[in-house]
């Protein structure tokens, strides 16, 4: 009898621990990169929404996604470029759709520039760099309403300092919501 008893209790182990596995795969989420092989948005993320979970009261994996890159709102630029780095581009439609999903949010987008340059030729700068992820936004479902640009140029530095560091914190754009 305790050679069966030890037997049953084998198979028992053995059954648990297919059905846990069982369990655990059918309910994992696979991750979906959205880039092919060009780098590139393969597709966009759904609109972020105000309701903050499933049925089960849990996040799921695209709304921690968006909630992550909602968090990021400062944008960095290379020297005299005023187009965003393509890195950018998944959290900006991030950006772009809570606004879309959104309508009575507001936000401001700061144009920043390091001192290089004319007073003026930065603050043109600024101003082209926030209106570029202002077109995106647009393009991306958010109402041009919901956005203002200010640009100011090298007045508003991140970081004090002349040296390439310093700089390339003071190449941005900040999305700031109003």
């Amino acid at each position: 009898m305790g050679k069966q008893r030890n037997q049953f209790s084998k198979i028992g182990l053995l059954a648990f621990t297919l059905l846990t596995l069982a369990a655990c795969g059918a309910t994992s989420e696979t991750e979906d990169t959205g880039a092919d092989d060009g780098g590139q948005v393969a597709s966009t993320p759904p609109p972020a929404t105000s309701s903050a979970s499933n049925d089960s009261g849990q996040l799921t994996q695209e709304q921690i996604r968006a909630q992550n890159a909602l968090r990021q709102t400062v944008f960095y630029f290379d020297f005299d470029v005023a187009e965003f780095k393509p890195e950018d581009r998944q959290t900006l439609t991030y950006h772009a759709r809570d606004l879309a999903a959104n309508p009575n949010k507001r936000v401001r987008l700061e144009g920043h520039a390091d001192e290089r340059g004319t007073r003026e030729y930065n603050l043109a700068l600024g101003e082209r760099r926030a209106n570029g992820i202002l077109n995106y936004f647009i393009v991306n479902g958010a109402s041009r309403s919901q956005v203002e640009v200010v640009s100011y140029g090298e007045e508003r530095p991140a970081a004090r300092g002349q040296n390439e560091n310093s700089y390339s914190q003071n190449r941005r754009v900040e999305v700031v919501t109003r």
